[in-house]
């Protein structure tokens, strides 16, 4: 009887099984390894970071330094941002956020220690921004993958195109009923 009961502890109940296998999810964030995109929801966006490791995250942020919670306003009209190293818990403040790697299949990582060492170059430099062709996604994939991609810019670039051709169609029909009009 010992025996039996020594194996049966040795084997993990399927919830201590669940746990772990959740813990390396996306929506589980408290396991960030360094070289982990960290999206952060905030009103409107996602704000990217990359972790490097003990609670702190690499991320820019426009130049004029107010608070990041308060940058997504700033940021459209922001043409220049500062590459900060920050806690995690700063970075975030009241947000949600999860671990997101959703390049991975797409792009391999880069190593570990060459995103770390890029990261470490990066921090406190002043770099070029733009909210649709070079934002802080762009910059952490840039870090991460050795390629900026950013989806969030890439919706927002196709909602421009579809709203302006849409623009377009209605000013061409509004044109065409006004010569319709006037030719009788």
């Amino acid at each position: 009887m010992p025996a039996a009961a020594s194996r049966a502890t040795a084997q993990p109940s399927l919830s201590q099984e669940m746990a772990f296998s959740d813990c390396f999810s996306l929506t589980y964030p408290h396991n960030a390894r360094p070289g982990d995109l960290i999206e952060v929801f905030r009103p409107g966006y996602q704000h990217w970071a990359l972790y490097l490791g003990d609670g702190y995250v690499i991320n820019i942020a426009p130049v004029d330094g107010i608070p990041s919670s308060f940058t997504s306003a700033k940021s459209v009209f922001s043409t220049k941002a500062l590459v900060k190293m920050q806690l995690l818990k700063d970075v975030v403040g009241n947000d949600r956020y999860r671990i997101n790697n959703k390049y991975d299949t797409t792009y391999p990582p880069l190593p570990v220690e060459e995103v770390i060492q890029r990261s470490e170059f990066a921090i406190g430099q002043e770099v070029a921004y733009d909210l649709l062709v070079n934002n802080c996604e762009h910059f952490v994939t840039l870090l991460r993958y050795g390629e900026g991609v950013s989806e969030q810019a890439n919706r927002a670039i196709s909602t421009i195109g579809f709203v302006a051709a849409a623009i377009d169609i209605f000013a061409f029909l509004g044109l065409f009923s006004k010569r319709q009009r006037t030719k009788y």
